[in-house]
């Protein structure tokens, strides 16, 4: 009988995403990665995705105070085989290592767009003619 096929992630791949999330974190704040441009960014890790062989982690980071986020992302890739190695012993229990990529976490982007769509004019009017008829 064939698995069925979900586009949602199990809740293993959940579990191993947050333990490799809290560990990348622990690998920045501790400072072991010797890059300049890393050592002087606060980096925040929101989440991080496992693919379902649990073979490929991938971060979505967003640097804090810098206007270039491409320039951080880049950096953090150009580390990751390093970064990947610092996790072995934060992460032992895994059979295979995850490689591990990191790309912009645009969501905090998406979040704003949609809270100045609900903040607009044309909306608010909306909204306004809709709680005058349930009054009258």
């Amino acid at each position: 009988m064939a698995k069925p096929t979900s586009s949602a992630p199990s809740q293993r791949m959940l579990r191993v995403a947050e333990q490799v999330r809290a560990a990348i974190t622990q690998v920045l704040q501790r400072g072991e990665v010797r890059d300049d441009l890393i050592e002087r960014t606060v980096i925040s890790i929101s989440e991080v995705r496992m693919s379902p062989d649990l073979k490929v982690a991938t971060a979505y980071v967003t640097p804090l105070g810098v206007a270039d986020h491409e320039t951080v992302i880049d950096t953090l890739n150009r580390n990751a085989k390093y970064i990947r190695g610092r996790l072995g012993p934060l992460l032992r229990q895994m059979k295979y290592m995850p490689e591990v990529r990191f790309r912009d976490d645009t969501s905090f982007d998406n979040y704003k767009k949609i809270d100045e769509l609900l903040r607009s004019p044309e909306v608010q009017r909306d909204l306004d003619d809709g709680t005058d008829e349930k009054q009258s």
